[in-house]
């Protein structure tokens, strides 16, 4: 799902191409918005320990969140030209893709069900937040050949490339803004249960 990312990027990139300036901006900051909440989220628990051990949740799932966000306004720009109701089939589609991927995160361990969850109903808000500030526009046609490209593009960097390594550079900043020296996580818990957020790990 390191496709997710740079997908996103590319919707802003077609409709720049498609000279849809003010849904450049809206997407931008609606993608930006989430994304922004993922980080919060993230380093508020590694930095500070603010997270729920009852639900297990130590942040929205970032690749759940790209997926709410990018299937579903994925398919809305592609399919603009095309009938309501295949508009419509294909945002539908997004969303059953996104929660698909929100359901791998639980099923390979990479997240807890409120975290996979969470984070797809963030980056759902997300996308259809774009698609009601997007409402009322004339069909605008993207670039089939754009479009194409861009997607293999990504695909094959997606084989080659190496995962960035973001979880690190996280913990970097929660460390530098918080002044502790241990980040906290999962163990934290088991070891504290009583201990509340903000105090230093360990301790």
């Amino acid at each position: 799902m390191s496709l997710m990312g740079p997908a996103g990027v590319a919707i802003a990139l077609w409709l720049l191409v498609s000279r849809q300036w003010r849904l450049v901006l809206s997407w931008s900051l609606w993608y930006g918005g989430g994304l922004m909440l993922v980080v919060l989220s993230k380093l508020a628990f590694i930095g500070w320990g603010v997270g729920s051990s009852a639900f297990d949740f130590t942040g929205f799932s970032g690749h759940a969140m790209r997926a709410g966000a990018v299937f579903p306004v994925l398919t809305y720009v592609v399919l603009q030209r095309a009938p309501r109701p295949w508009r419509h089939a294909g945002v539908l589609l997004g969303v059953a893709f996104a929660i698909l991927v929100a359901i791998s995160r639980v099923v390979v361990q990479a997240h807890s069900i409120s975290e996979a969850v969470s984070g797809c109903v963030l980056g759902l808000a997300t996308a259809f937040g774009f698609m009601w500030s997007a409402r009322g526009t004339v069909h605008f046609a993207i670039s089939r050949t754009l479009v194409l490209a861009s997607l293999a593009v990504m695909v094959l960097l997606s084989f080659k490339a190496e995962p960035m390594p973001t979880e690190l550079w996280l913990q970097k900043l929660a460390l530098a803004l918080s002044g502790h020296t241990e980040v906290f996580s999962r163990e934290h818990w088991k070891r504290n249960p009583q201990v509340p957020a903000g105090q230093p790990p360990g301790k």
